[in-house]
């Protein structure tokens, strides 16, 4: 986006996210919910799901209970009537030509989520969170020329959470912070898996602009179906720079529904948009009103973990974590609870930060390279705590430490175990490093000479070599007080 666009408009965002929640049956029906990226096609679809006439639904008490942990979470209140309404719309893999939703009567309303961005904190409404049910999923094919489209209606009724913002959100940065932050409360809470290649949570933008100063909205434009970070910031950057380019030439913004053309890297359209009198809502008349009642509420609110942002400042506050430290740490609930599950059983003496950055650096790096996750591997909070003792009492120094850990990684083994059967332990008995830094010297009397004529980064040459004399064995800081002491006698 030229800087030009920038002072001239600003950019005004509302994002709609999609969220599968992770019931093992579907919204109104009986059918297990399946991966639809993996699993057989048209293989968990009943009468209900397939839209077949004279079938009625009955609404999953577990995908409420899902949509109030997110709507709580998020700060809403809980609307305890709420209404299902019958949403109409002919797309080919919506089964029974209309999507069972809400829309006059919200389960929730009036949220908020407070996120970072280069302008500083931020605070995005959350005007209402509502259930539905997904639609099936169309692959396209083509077979000697000829194009098929083909239906596969696994993913047809699969519990979806809707969540709409205000148009709050004033640029891509801050729009990409909004979704990384709802991602985050959805995985913490343990009601979807986050993983945006499967398609289990989408996103959609609203995006418009206006003259910077401006408090009237201009005309927006929806652009669907975006299942990444990165492509939503890439559809946000060209529709405000097409929209600008509109603007300038003396055109006008149509309002439509866009697509995102990835192979293009841009928007087209798909249809003009709808309002909601378009969908011809009514009230499902299979469904009675949804009442969830104050004593469901509240044992609800009383399941809710300790929320990321809430857990983000507790760790910069109690342990004195940097920034960075305390958001790669809360990241995701099980780094989270590992972390200070290692802090239980390190000794007082061992600082949080310590524990950090053995956490974030080490254990991460063998963790990425593994290609896994932290609630799998072998090595146990307990199991990293008494490695990360032995290297602050001094039994083994920190080189040795990353060694033992690679090893604890790979075979899931004890740190007292590794360094005793490969003799690791740390020597510090003065009598033997005084007389490995004395024969060092002896064999050294070149550099030992540059030293004494004022060279003193040779000292650390020096070092090295007691350190190789030793395996690496050898105290670090009493290998450095004893070389100091001899080099100061010569």
């Amino acid at each position: 986006m030229t800087e030009a666009i920038k002072t001239k408009y600003e950019t005004v965002i509302g994002l709609e996210v999609h969220a599968e929640m992770k019931t093992d049956s579907k919204m109104f029906c009986g059918c297990a919910v399946v991966d639809s990226t993996s699993a057989p096609p048209n293989t968990t679809v009943c009468p209900v799901c397939s839209g077949m006439p004279g079938t009625l639904p009955v609404v999953n008490r577990k995908a409420v209970e899902f949509g109030m942990k997110v709507a709580l979470a998020l700060g809403c209140t809980i609307n305890q009537t709420s209404i299902f309404a019958r949403k109409n719309y002919f797309y080919p893999d919506m089964p029974k030509g209309y999507q069972i939703s809400q829309y006059e009567l919200p389960l929730a309303e009036h949220g908020q989520i407070v996120i970072n961005t280069p302008r500083g904190e931020e605070t995005i409404r959350v005007t209402r969170v509502h259930l539905e049910e997904d639609a099936g999923k169309l692959t396209h094919i083509e077979n000697n020329g000829v194009s098929h489209s083909l239906v596969d209606l696994n993913r047809a009724g699969v519990p979806l959470l809707e969540i709409v913002s205000e148009p709050d959100i004033r640029s891509v940065e801050g729009a990409r912070a909004y979704g990384e932050a709802l991602r985050q409360i959805v995985r913490y809470l343990d009601v979807n898996s986050g993983d945006m290649e499967k398609g289990v949570i989408r996103f959609e933008a609203n995006i418009s602009i206006r003259p910077t100063g401006s408090e009237e909205f201009g005309t927006r434009v929806e652009v669907k179906n975006l299942n990444s970070f990165r492509t939503m910031e890439r559809a946000i950057e060209f529709e405000t720079e097409r929209q600008a380019r509109v603007l300038q030439a003396g055109g006008s913004i149509d309002q439509e529904t866009l697509g995102w053309n990835e192979a293009n890297s841009s928007t087209y359209s798909m249809r003009s948009k709808e309002d909601a009198h378009d969908y011809r809502y009514f009230p499902e008349p299979d469904l009675p009103p949804l009442v969830v009642d104050q004593a469901w509420i509240d044992v609800v609110r009383a399941s809710l973990p300790e929320l990321p942002r809430a857990r983000y400042l507790r760790f910069k506050e109690e342990y004195q974590l940097t920034d960075y430290a305390a958001s790669v740490l809360t990241a995701d609930r099980a780094t989270a609870d590992y972390f200070e599950a290692v802090l239980e059983h390190v000794p007082t003496s061992v600082s949080p930060k310590i524990v950090s950055n053995w956490v974030t650096g080490e254990l991460f790096a063998l963790i990425n390279q593994a290609g896994t996750g932290i609630e799998v591997i072998k090595v146990q909070p307990e199991a990293l705590a008494g490695l990360v003792r032995s290297v602050a009492e001094g039994q083994i120094n920190p080189n040795t430490g990353k060694t033992v850990l690679g090893e604890m990684f790979t075979s899931g083994r004890g740190a007292e175990e590794i360094v005793a059967a490969r003799g690791l332990k740390q020597v510090s008995d003065t009598d033997f490093i005084a007389r490995i830094v004395k024969d060092a010297l002896d064999e050294n009397p070149e550099e030992v000479a540059l030293y004494q004529a004022g060279k003193e980064s040779v000292a650390n040459w020096l070092f090295g070599q007691v350190m190789r004399k030793a395996k690496g064995k050898a105290n670090p800081q009493v290998v450095r007080a004893e070389l100091e002491k001899q080099l100061t006698k010569l």
